[in-house]
């Protein structure tokens, strides 16, 4: 807390300043995905994934990881972002560099309820398509058709994180990383930077057992406490 004297002379409590974060992602995560209307009224459903981020940081939503809009960040999480365009990709990988802090979702087959259709912009990137920026990383993300198509639980690091079709992180080429059991996670050093990457979205579920799950919200805290400080 700071403390700051107030007209009537007495000292005050003022919250610290919360740390910037961006968070590029195609997850109705910031905004819900009710129309602009509920949007700019205020009646839109809050998503608990923006709450939980917020206790700890400011959000500022990107559309874009070009120069103009990382810099002066230094941490950034991307959630089952859209595809980078070749000049994202440098960017990005410079960012991280430079000593920038991320955390990434990438999830090879979207479980998540969307009430838009298939091919409809407004509905989350189904099959997350990062392949040049891992593979810039010694990275690559894998599927296996054959597992079950259910909620479960994969161990990590003394953990138990819940998952859904998720993917399989294996290393390759001359990059830093090391790989979780299982392939659910990978932590990498790149340059002055570090990437934290997950192999699925189904931790971030909006449903309403995912928004009321105290396990679940103490895992993703821990998550993001762990890869962004």
């Amino acid at each position: 807390m700071l403390l700051a004297a107030c007209s009537t002379g007495k000292i005050s409590e003022e919250a610290a300043p919360k740390h910037p974060v961006g968070l590029f992602s195609t997850l109705p995560i910031y905004w819900g995905e009710g129309d602009m209307a509920a949007i700019l009224d205020g009646s839109n459903h809050s998503d608990w994934v923006r709450d939980l981020i917020e206790q700890r940081f400011d959000i500022e939503p990107l559309d874009t990881v070009e120069p103009d809009a990382i810099d002066g960040l230094d941490r950034i999480i991307m959630a089952q972002p859209r595809p980078l365009a070749p000049s994202e990709n440098v960017a990005l990988d410079n960012w991280v560099r430079a000593g920038g802090r991320l955390l990434i979702f990438a999830d090879p087959l979207l479980t998540r309820h969307s009430d838009f259709a298939l091919g409809d912009r407004r509905r989350p990137q189904d099959v997350v398509l990062l392949s040049p920026i891992l593979t810039r990383w010694g990275l690559e993300l894998r599927f296996d058709d054959a597992q079950p198509s259910e909620e479960r639980l994969i161990s990590a690091s003394g953990n138990q994180y819940p998952v859904n079709l998720a993917g399989q992180f294996v290393a390759t080429g001359d990059g830093k990383c090391t790989i979780s059991e299982a392939g659910l996670f990978a932590w990498c050093s790149v340059g002055n930077g570090r990437v934290t990457l997950m192999a699925d979205a189904a931790i971030l579920d909006s449903e309403e057992t995912a928004a009321t799950s105290a396990q679940r919200q103490v895992l993703l805290a821990t998550l993001i406490g762990d890869a962004l400080n």
